[in-house]
């Protein structure tokens, strides 16, 4: 199996610091104050991947940045005043994404 192209490498890498919102310090606080059953192996993958640079990644890495998208893809933000609202919105935190802020990197990054 080879990898992506530099190409689909450059579009995975903007998405992912798309969707990923939160700041490291951000993140490492929200997993930190999690139950140990709900800090998931992505989070921590996340949180290590806020302190590389592109010419860093690994294999692993790209598939941390992979499930990322999907994840928040797939969860989109529909349903979050609703029965199960708060849950959505910490799996998605889980994984760096707030949904109650807007999609970009953080304000701190720019």
């Amino acid at each position: 199996m080879t990898g992506p192209s530099a190409l689909e490498l450059d579009a995975l890498w903007q998405e992912f610091h798309e969707v990923v919102n939160m700041t490291s310090q951000e993140l490492a606080q929200w997993l930190e104050s999690r139950p140990a059953g709900e800090r998931t192996a992505v989070g921590e993958g996340v949180l290590a991947l806020l302190q590389k640079s592109r010419a860093e990644l690994r294999e692993e890495d790209l598939q941390v940045m992979y499930a990322v998208v999907d994840t928040v893809e797939h969860e989109g933000t529909d349903g979050l005043d609703g029965p199960g609202g708060r849950e959505k919105r910490h799996r998605l935190m889980a994984v760096g994404h707030d949904p109650l802020r807007p999609t970009g990197p953080p304000s701190s990054l720019l």
